[in-house]
Order: C-alpha cells, then sequence, then structure tokens
C-alpha cells in the first residue's frame, strides 16, 4: 500500500451566480462563469465553512461507510474530483483545529486560507453535481502525526502535488470544455498551494524536477486509478472507478 508521505447527464457548465463568502484577510475566491446546466441547477451558495471541524469532511452530511461508484463521463471524473477536494478539506480541517507543535503564525493563517479554498472547491461540485454526487467519504487519518510539523507539511506537501497531477491526468478525460475551464481554474489554485507548501519545507523547491518533467517543462500527471490507489489508505469507503472514461 502506498503512503503519501512517501510518495450518464451530460454536464454544461453554465452562468450562476455563486455566493462570494470572505476568506481569510488576503484571499478571495471568485467563481464566474461557474454552474450545471445539464441538472438544470445553480451552484449557489457555496459559503466557506470557517468552523472547522476536527475529523470528517466537515461537510454537515452523513457520513457513507460503504462503497461509492463514481460513476461514468463528466458526471463521474466531477465526482472524482470531488472526493479528492473532501479528502483535502478533511485534512486542512484538521490542520487547522489542531495546529502542529511550533507553527509560526503565519503558517496557521496560510492553512487556514488553504482549508477554506477546499472547502470552497468541495462545496463546488456537491453543489454542481446536485443528486448525481457520490455520499461523503469516511476519512482515516490515523497514520498522520498531526503535532508534527515536518509530517504535516510532508503530508499537504504529497496531497497537494498528487491532487495537481490527478486534476492534469484527468482533463483529457473531460469531454465538456466548459468543464474542463472549471478544472483548469482549480488546478491553479492547487498548483499555488503545492508551491507555497514546498517553499514551507525548503527553499526554491517549488517547482523542482519531483514535479515538472524534462524536457517540455509539464507538470507530473496520473491517472485516475493511480491517484486512487495512493489515497486508499486514506479513505475507509471502497471506492468504484471502473466505469470512468479511460481516453
Amino acid at each position: 500500500m502506498k503512503n503519501l508521505q512517501q510518495e450518464e447527464p451530460d454536464l454544461l457548465l453554465k452562468e450562476s451566480n455563486i455566493t462570494k463568502a470572505k476568506l481569510h484577510r488576503r484571499t478571495f475566491l471568485q467563481y464566474s462563469g461557474a454552474g450545471v446546466a445539464g441538472l438544470a441547477l445553480i451552484a449557489a451558495g457555496c459559503k466557506k465553512n470557517t468552523n472547522f471541524p476536527t475529523d470528517g469532511t466537515g461537510d454537515g452530511d452523513p457520513v457513507n461507510p460503504e462503497g461509492i461508484n463514481l460513476g461514468s463521463g463528466d458526471t463521474g471524473i466531477l465526482n472524482y474530483a470531488y472526493v479528492l477536494e473532501q479528502l483535502e478539506a478533511a485534512f486542512y480541517a484538521k490542520v487547522v483545529a489542531t495546529p502542529y507543535s511550533g507553527a509560526a503564525e503565519h503558517e496557521v493563517e496560510f492553512f487556514k486560507d488553504i482549508a477554506a479554498h477546499e472547502v470552497a472547491h468541495r462545496e463546488f461540485f456537491k453543489n454542481a453535481l446536485g443528486t448525481a454526487a457520490v455520499p461523503s467519504i469516511v476519512v482515516d487519518f490515523s497514520s498522520i502525526d498531526f503535532t508534527k510539523r515536518d509530517v504535516v507539511l510532508a503530508t499537504a506537501k504529497a496531497f497537494e502535488d498528487l491532487g495537481v497531477s490527478a486534476y492534469n491526468g484527468a482533463g483529457k478525460l473531460i469531454s465538456d470544455v466548459k468543464n474542463l475551464a472549471i478544472a483548469g481554474k482549480i488546478v491553479s489554485v492547487e498548483a499555488r498551494h503545492a508551491a507555497y507548501i514546498r517553499e514551507l519545507i525548503a527553499v526554491n523547491t517549488f517547482a523542482d524536477a519531483s514535479v515538472v518533467e524534462d524536457p517540455n517543462a509539464f507538470e507530473k500527471s496520473r491517472t485516475p486509478a493511480q491517484v486512487l490507489d495512493i489515497v486508499k489508505m486514506y479513505i475507509k469507503n471502497p471506492i468504484t472507478s471502473s466505469n470512468l472514461p479511460t481516453s
């Protein structure tokens, strides 16, 4: 089993009126041109949760320990992204609720920003998918010592690098260009998180050879199967991805 610290409805995005809730003093997420027409709903009420829970996904829904089938087509890919955003939101909720020993004030503040971003991403997918959204995942962070800075930063780095590679790998599987455009906006934010966390660990590592491939300076990518195999140790629900598109 890999450890992170080591390494169908046609969804058409349309104009929506997502609530712009205040984030931390430095960051504001503004989603324009985002929503879902295929399911005839508006991705509204995407308020950021500032009362970060100590564990779980924190989205207020009852958890489901049973298996999760992501589905097929664009719906399946969006559910795949939704699962990953649930996982990241739960991780950062724990980081914010119980900061590691010796955490500097600026580190705590930036983690609050990142946590708010991940909650916003999670809620965006939940609202966009509507009744097609998979149940909330049940997380298992028992292997992570949240009291230690090096462990938290290493895990955060792994999650962020993995998230960027996941979006990169899923991009070619999205059929609707408007869905692809939204994914591009989200992966850009995830890459900013990754760069910041990498710099906290070691200066000038924000885009080193471990994530940027030669000779074209492209970011690495992973398939959904590769990503889900890596994160399964942190998710109690068995996840079925066999119906996802592969090309």
